[in-house]
């Protein structure tokens, strides 16, 4: 029998997401606030809901992909909440970046309404998810890896089975996200360096790109600063929030992160210089505001 997917969150990833699913022949709803979102995915083939309760009248498998813990709760159990609209036995995947502590809580209130909890946060930018081929992170009871089916494959490159309870996904994803705010950190730090003593900024990230220094995040943001360009792809907000959950689960744990608190600490000072909202790689401009280096004009800035 076949699934119905229902996404809920049309963002970067969400968007990807939904339409790499409709692309994989499945029957896919998809719900966002914002009605332009809604009607680029209808667009695209899939069928718009103005709301989670709508949505889960439709689907087998929800997959949550919004903001933070807060909006992940409203989805489940608020006013207009999934959890009690849609029949029992189906899945809801978790996708935000939480505190691991949360995914077990969630766990258990879903199944006091019949329904399977996978603890599935997601990596991989907006050209994976639009390419079908971000990465899952998933745990969970071994029935609701079953009751899914092959859901997940049609939005996912890559779908790690981590553990048969919930909390291990996002443990996994937590520790990416330590990685990943570290790296655009440093990326941004090492270019800036490299332009205040004189290098010209293309011909360094040729060369890093091709030499031992090299990082995913160096290669892939980069060219953001390069460009101009700090459309918000993943923003400054979104590692302020991150690492903030990292050094929160660290400290329960007692165990020191000094480079994280480091990171976290540029993500803080550039949001306070009014770019939270920008792209990530615009801790890039704090170090430019200390220096007085001048970075390389977006199109609409010449």
């Amino acid at each position: 029998m076949s699934k119905t997917l229902g996404v809920i969150g049309l963002g970067s990833m969400g968007m990807g997401a939904a339409c790499s699913a409709v692309r994989n022949g499945i029957t896919t709803w998809g719900c966002d606030q914002r009605p332009e979102a809604r009607a680029a995915f209808a667009a695209a083939g899939g069928k718009a809901a103005t709301s989670a309760a709508e949505l889960a009248a439709h689907c087998d498998v929800v997959l949550v992909l919004v903001v933070n813990a807060a909006q992940t709760e409203e989805v489940l159990f608020g006013e207009q909440g999934i959890a009690p609209r849609l029949a029992a036995g189906a899945v809801v995947v978790c996708s935000a970046t939480v505190d691991p502590a949360l995914p077990p809580v969630w766990e258990q209130r879903l199944a006091e309404h019949g329904l399977w909890l996978i603890d599935g946060p997601v990596s991989g930018g907006a050209k994976k998810a639009a390419d079908g081929q971000m990465t899952v992170m998933a745990s969970g009871r071994a029935e609701a890896f079953a009751a899914a089916g092959e859901v997940l494959q049609a939005f996912a490159g890559k779908v790690y089975r981590l553990g048969d309870r919930a909390g291990v996904g996002s443990t996994v994803k937590m520790v990416n996200q330590h990685l990943a705010g570290v790296h655009i950190a440093a990326a941004c730090e090492a270019l800036a360096l490299g332009m205040r003593a004189g290098a010209d900024p293309a011909q360094l990230y040729e060369v890093i790109c091709n030499s031992a220094g090299m990082s995913w995040m160096f290669e892939n943001r980069v060219p953001h600063i390069l460009a101009g360009d700090y459309r918000p792809l993943s923003a400054v907000n979104i590692f302020v929030k991150d690492l903030g959950i990292v050094l929160d689960a660290a400290r329960n744990l007692k165990f020191p992160l000094p480079l994280a608190a480091s990171a976290h600490q540029l993500y803080l000072a550039t949001a306070a210089m009014g770019l939270g909202s920008e792209d990530d790689s615009s801790v890039v401009k704090y170090y430019a505001a200390l220096a007085g280096l001048e970075l390389p004009a977006g199109a609409e800035e010449k």
